[in-house]
Parts: structure tokens; C-alpha cells; sequence
């Protein structure tokens, strides 16, 4: 299986978790994906009042300059992890 399918496929797994994540390894897969699909960041930073919308930039520009491919790994060991301590549905 290639990286791109394993990608596709975590992302798809991560939806059916038994247990929503926390909100920081919820952070950490938006900005690994983000990374791995859009690259870097393209957008300007959010307003102040948008704290949600900022953390989530703040996340992913903190990837900035990760290759995709290694974004998708990223994605795919963070997933696995997450699998194995929450489970499936």
C-alpha cells in the first residue's frame, strides 16, 4: 500500500474513533494534514477574536517547511496511535 493510500486511509479511520481526541491531538492531525494536502500555510492569520480559527493556523504554521510526504507519515503514525489508544466504532 502506498503512503498516499495509507494517508487516505487514516484519514478516514480517524473519523470513526470510539472517542473524540483531545483538543491537542486534534490540532496536531488538522495541521498534519494541512500540511500534507495544502502545504504551507497560504492564508493570513486570523483575527483575535477567531480563537478558535487561530489555534488551528497556529498548528499548522507550526509545520511549516515539513515536506509532504513526511507530513503524511506524520499523519499515518499519529493516526495509528490514536487508533490504539481509543479505538474504533
Amino acid at each position: 500500500m502506498s503512503l498516499e493510500d495509507k494517508f487516505k486511509t487514516s484519514a478516514d479511520t480517524v473519523k470513526n474513533l470510539k472517542t473524540s481526541p483531545s483538543d491537542q491531538e486534534l490540532l496536531e492531525l488538522y495541521s498534519l494534514y494541512k500540511q500534507a494536502t495544502v502545504g504551507d500555510v497560504n492564508t493570513p492569520r486570523p483575527g483575535m477574536l477567531a480563537l478558535k480559527e487561530k489555534a488551528k493556523w497556529d498548528a499548522w504554521n507550526g509545520r511549516k517547511g515539513v515536506g509532504r510526504d513526511d507530513a503524511m507519515q506524520q499523519y499515518v503514525d499519529k493516526a495509528e496511535g490514536l487508533v490504539g489508544k481509543y479505538g474504533t466504532k
